[in-house]
């Protein structure tokens, strides 16, 4: 394989001279510029792309970590880290991990190894001190709330978010609410947990767990969801859904089931997708593009920041 070396004694010029027509460095000699691309283009050489990300202390590869590509929670995020990774000359490394651990031990394995630049988790599983391990080999942003945490994150308070939007269905009248959620164990699920049971302290009703449902993430889970409620003696009146999918996928089954929304059952989605505002489902608006940019920019930046981002209600006709 032809090396800069090889490439000087074809040209019978300098490493150095070669280096700077390699890189397009301006004061160079015509005459010596014309024998060096000569002898590029005679041996067919091609740069050692690592051997540059060495020298440069650089790979221009970001990570990133999400559990599914093709949930459009995390597709949002990907596009605002992809718009500033376009715009940054950064190349993105996907990790999709279905929420396997092991999988997400291998992009910080490749943070590790310096195969990536820095590493952004959308959505993990594994601990917190496995995180805190691997701070030392690059930059880690976290899709989470991190105060008092020593690495960057971009996040919405969902306990505040969850609260406010159980406070407006009881103003409507609703006293047994019901929530859909993706999976118990997340970080933003125990979060809203904590926000489910502090408000039904609060106003004084009962804890029923019949009505924290998870495993939904898709629009066909509103059929689980719905044959779930039809099971119960004393079913919810409305439901806080963390999926405008799966909102969506709950409307259409209730309208085949012919259960009236929002008089027998109201629902509130989040994220504020388009099928959302197209069905006039009430949601929660979350600027899931802007927070990826942001994440994208903290994990170029050398100084450990925390971005809270703003979560508004969007009433229409389904609460």
């Amino acid at each position: 394989m032809t090396n800069i070396k090889d490439l000087a004694r074809m040209a019978g010029v300098s490493v150095t001279t070669v280096s700077r027509v390699l890189n397009n460095h301006p004061y160079v000699r015509e005459d010596k510029k014309k024998a060096v691309l000569d002898a590029v283009r005679t041996s067919n050489y091609h740069k050692n792309i690592n051997a540059v990300h060495l020298s440069k202390g650089k790979t221009f590869l970001m990570g990133v970590v999400l559990p599914f590509s093709d949930h459009p929670y995390f597709a949002q995020l990907l596009k605002g880290i992809a718009k500033q990774a376009l715009e940054n000359n950064y190349k993105l490394v996907l990790f999709q991990t279905s929420y396997i651990e092991s999988r997400e031990l291998e992009a910080l394995e490749m943070l590790k190894l310096k195969q990536i630049d820095s590493l952004i988790i959308c959505s993990r599983t594994c601990d917190f001190a496995m995180i805190e391990e691997h701070l030392t080999f690059g930059p880690i942003v976290l899709c989470e709330d991190l105060h008092g945490k020593n690495l960057s994150a971009t996040y919405v308070d969902h306990y505040r978010i969850f609260y406010e939007a159980l406070k407006y269905l009881h103003s409507k009248g609703h006293s047994r609410i019901g929530y859909c959620i993706a999976r118990k164990s997340g970080t933003n699920s125990q979060k809203r947990m904590s926000a489910y049971r502090d408000f039904l302290h609060h106003s004084q009703l009962p804890y029923n767990p019949e009505y924290l449902m998870d495993d939904c993430l898709y629009f066909q889970d509103g059929e689980k969801v719905i044959r779930q409620i039809k099971e119960m003696i004393t079913p919810p009146t409305a439901l806080l859904v963390t999926s405008d999918q799966v909102a969506a996928g709950i409307f259409t089954c209730c309208q085949r089931e012919q259960i009236s929304i929002p008089d027998d059952l109201a629902i509130i989605g989040f994220d504020n997708e388009p099928i959302a505002k197209m069905m006039n489902i009430t949601t929660v608006e979350i600027p899931l593009v802007e927070m990826g940019k942001n994440l994208f920019l903290q994990a170029i930046s050398e100084q450990v920041s925390n971005k809270e981002m703003s979560a508004k209600l969007i009433e229409r006709g389904t609460a």
